[in-house]
């Protein structure tokens, strides 16, 4: 994690783990590998698939994905979750998602979903009904809409 194509990135992988156990720590609780793990954002999941830390590890990221059709490659999947991770914290920043203008507009959380559910069938195709069992963002949005 020291290795200097990830100066570029500030060493985001590095900084994470050691953020991980120092939180782990003060928790009074051991560092496991189990527990950095569980430890880690989102960012920190989708920066494996960014071009210098998906080539360092030598690609295995792709693996998660064992459904992927052979057009899907790291730059696809990279592209996706970038897009929703960057839809996730506008959510977690109170910022506006449903407004085109003065108009309520729910098509970008519709696409999100989308991209939500097309990589979760690239991981297994249970998972989106398994998803959608637990899911409200529809009901959400019919209620609103209908304000």
């Amino acid at each position: 994690m020291s290795n200097p194509t990830l100066a570029p990135s500030r060493f985001f992988l590095k900084k994470s783990i050691q953020k991980a156990e120092r939180t782990i720590r003060r928790k009074g609780s051991t560092v496991t590998s189990g527990k950095v793990i569980a430890e880690q954002s989102f960012g920190f999941w989708t920066s494996l698939f960014d071009t210098h830390h998906y080539r360092l590890i030598g690609g295995s990221p792709i693996q998660a994905f064992p459904l992927k059709p052979a057009h899907a490659n790291r730059s696809l999947i990279n592209q996706k979750l970038n897009k929703i991770r960057e839809f996730r914290n506008r959510i977690y920043h109170n910022e506006p998602i449903c407004f085109n203008g003065p108009n309520i507009d729910f098509s970008e959380a519709h696409d999100i979903k989308d991209e939500v559910y097309e990589l979760l069938n690239l991981i297994d195709t249970d998972l989106t009904d398994y998803v959608e069992y637990f899911n409200g963002i529809q009901s959400k949005i019919d209620s609103a809409t209908s304000i």
